[in-house]
């Protein structure tokens, strides 16, 4: 079993460190802040240890002699740098992520060879956060949109309205519908609790619907799930720090940009970095701000800024003066739940939607992509068959003759460029890009198993 190091018990950590305690792996995690280590000693199966994380004495005591994978992401960018060059050059760790935020070290990839910092995987936060933005941006209505095979298949997750063409129809209904074009309902979620898909299975306005289906094809379906789809065209963005002057950076071309900024220095910061967003210096929970700015005839709403209450305030508020959609960042955890689905449209976590960069390069085979779905609950992965129907269980087999782990589907794969949606009489072959989604995380390290290659192979 693999042993994993973690420095830094913030939210990045804390959350990826309990994701990894569930799924059996040895973990240490370790930070000089002793209120952030002992709710995780408290309540999870792991070691934990007071200390800096840039001391060779401390990475020492924490085990990194014997450690598999080192992921350094504490707040500073110096610390994860000289963290990752220690477990390199002293110890041989394999594997050595960092967080990094500094866009002028981002700019020097080759910094971060061997010779360099030894950092084989930076994770940067705030843009993965930024890109997932844009993908519901560019999705209306969807819930939840993950990219698999750069961008061919994506995985949408929408709610039924009520008077959709969906709202009390099976899902037998919907493959006729459509025809030809082809997607793959994956899981149905009412009132929380999932529902396994078959064609039998009749849909209600309010059910949550995970379906995947080609890039190409998923307005197509979209449409079958909302009675409207309506383009974006503007956007009021409340916070300008680091996901919100990332994301006006990235979008500022397409669409109407208001942002609202409390503090006035970074306000005229951005004014100065932002040619085409009208920047508004004020509290984005000011009604008569929002009230003079027409927020009723605003599109989409982001809650951006590092202040839960102020996400959740300011976001319920442009929604009762008329705020078409409201997403908001969210980032204790448990607070999403309670929020998704209410008058905000959209909750998001940012730790859960960092994850899944970070647990593609714990995942043993292949693995391409890894997405965390449903506050933690599901995941959905991309990963690469390989060997032969000598050294694997699935090379060479009919999805219908695999034994796929209870609570496991395999939705869609890409062969040659192409998506081809799973059926029974599918025939997995030698470098597919297999997607599957897999509702219990505790049946990961058996998909994981099933795939394996055995040593004949190589």
């Amino acid at each position: 079993m693999p042993n994993i190091l973690i420095l830094g018990a913030g939210r990045v950590g804390s959350s990826v460190a309990e994701q990894l305690v569930h799924e059996r792996y040895n973990v240490t995690i370790v930070d000089n802040d002793a209120s952030l280590l002992k709710p995780l000693a408290d309540r999870l199966d792991l070691r934990t240890l007071l200390g800096s994380a840039n001391s060779p004495k401390t990475l020492i005591a924490a085990g990194i002699e014997d450690t598999d994978l080192l992921l350094a992401v504490t707040p500073y960018d110096e610390v994860n740098i000289v963290a990752c060059k220690i477990a390199h050059d002293l110890f041989n760790v394999p594997i050595r992520l960092a967080r990094i935020r500094e866009q002028d070290l981002l700019s020097y990839p080759s910094l971060f060879n061997d010779s360099g910092f030894a950092v084989n995987h930076v994770i940067t936060p705030a843009q993965i956060v930024t890109d997932y933005l844009v993908s519901l941006i560019e999705t209306t209505e969807a819930l939840q949109v993950l990219e698999f095979a750069d961008g061919l298949a994506k995985m949408i997750a929408v709610r039924v309205e009520a008077g959709s063409q969906m709202d009390g129809q099976d899902l037998a209904y919907l493959a006729r519908k459509l025809n030809p074009t082809e997607c793959r309902v994956v899981s149905i979620y009412r009132s929380n609790q999932r529902l396994k898909p078959n064609g039998q299975v009749s849909l209600k306005s309010g059910d949550e619907v995970f379906f995947l289906a080609a890039s190409r094809d998923v307005s197509r379906v979209m449409s079958e799930f909302c009675t409207q789809i309506k383009p974006i065209r503007r956007i009021t963005i409340c916070g300008g720090g680091n996901v919100g002057y990332r994301l006006a950076k990235q979008i500022e071309k397409r669409y109407a940009i208001k942002l609202i900024e409390s503090n006035r220095d970074r306000a005229q910061w951005l004014a100065e970095h932002l040619t085409d967003c009208l920047i508004l210096h004020g509290q984005a929970t000011d009604e008569d701000l929002l009230e003079n700015e027409q927020v009723d005839r605003c599109d989409l709403f982001l809650a951006l800024t590092s202040d839960d209450e102020d996400n959740i305030m300011s976001s319920l508020l442009a929604k009762q003066m008329g705020a078409r959609r409201v997403v908001s960042i969210i980032n204790r955890s448990r607070y999403v739940d309670l929020l998704q689905g209410g008058k905000i449209d959209v909750a998001l976590s940012p730790a859960q939607i960092t994850i899944g960069a970070l647990l593609a390069h714990v995942r043993q085979g292949d693995i391409v992509a890894v997405h965390s779905l449903r506050r933690g609950e599901a995941e959905a992965i991309e990963l690469i068959a390989h060997g032969t129907p000598d050294t694997s269980k699935v090379i060479g087999r009919k999805i219908e003759d695999i034994k796929l782990p209870q609570g496991a589907d395999l939705a869609a794969v890409i062969r040659d460029n192409t998506v081809l949606m799973a059926h029974h009489d599918t025939v997995i072959l030698n470098n597919d890009h297999v997607i599957l989604f897999i509702d219990n995380k505790s049946h990961i390290r058996d998909v994981e198993k099933l795939f394996a290659v055995s040593l004949g192979f190589f």
